[in-house]
């Protein structure tokens, strides 16, 4: 029936999760880190991501640049990106903004597992809440006559089987990501 749904629905969760990773700062460049950042941009009252504002590239290991297309929102982006609450200070030099990424320091690495820790909870009861939802009306359906008692159960170790997967992947995402924090 609508199993289909309810996976797709897990796999836009798992999606959610690894872009939520990929805005950590690992001590590293990486244009994920700030290609989502709102900019607010005042003369057109409105906000939007840094990605559609400039262009981001990598000039090398600690350093992200950002080439805005219209250089008269160097200042708003300059400011979204110094008010994300992504701890990095960009340098407006008239023409692009350069952002220096600080190496971790062991006490950031401890904070950054702690902030992790806190994404794959959320992750993981985005999953069992979207189960819980396919379970609920897998038992609509057997109270509405549309399925047998076979058919139910089918479809509950259909779902069973989904959540371990979605569940399995947000871990070894989970494993990876902290041993990449944790790495010196």
């Amino acid at each position: 029936m609508e199993i289909e749904n309810y996976k797709q629905q897990m796999q836009k969760a798992l999606v959610h999760f690894e872009n939520e990773l990929g805005t950590l700062q690992l001590g590293r460049a990486s244009s994920t880190l700030v290609e989502n950042v709102k900019i607010y941009i005042p003369s057109w009252d409105m906000k939007q991501s840094l990605n559609q504002l400039a262009n981001i590239t990598i000039m090398d290991s600690q350093t992200i640049k950002v080439e805005p297309w219209d250089k008269w929102t160097l200042s708003s982006i300059e400011k979204g990106i110094y008010e994300s609450g992504l701890w990095l200070t960009p340098i407006n030099n008239g023409e692009t903004i350069l952002i220096k990424i600080p190496p971790l320091t062991q006490e950031r690495r401890q904070d950054l597992t702690k902030v992790v820790s806190k994404m794959w909870e959320d992750a993981k009861v985005a999953v069992r809440n979207i189960r819980h939802d396919a379970v609920k009306e897998i038992k609509k359906w057997f109270e509405d006559k549309s399925i047998s008692e076979t058919d139910k159960k089918k479809y509950e170790e259909k779902m069973d089987e989904i959540t371990k997967d979605f569940t399995a992947k947000i871990e070894e995402k989970i494993k990876n990501k902290s041993a990449e924090i944790m790495k010196i």
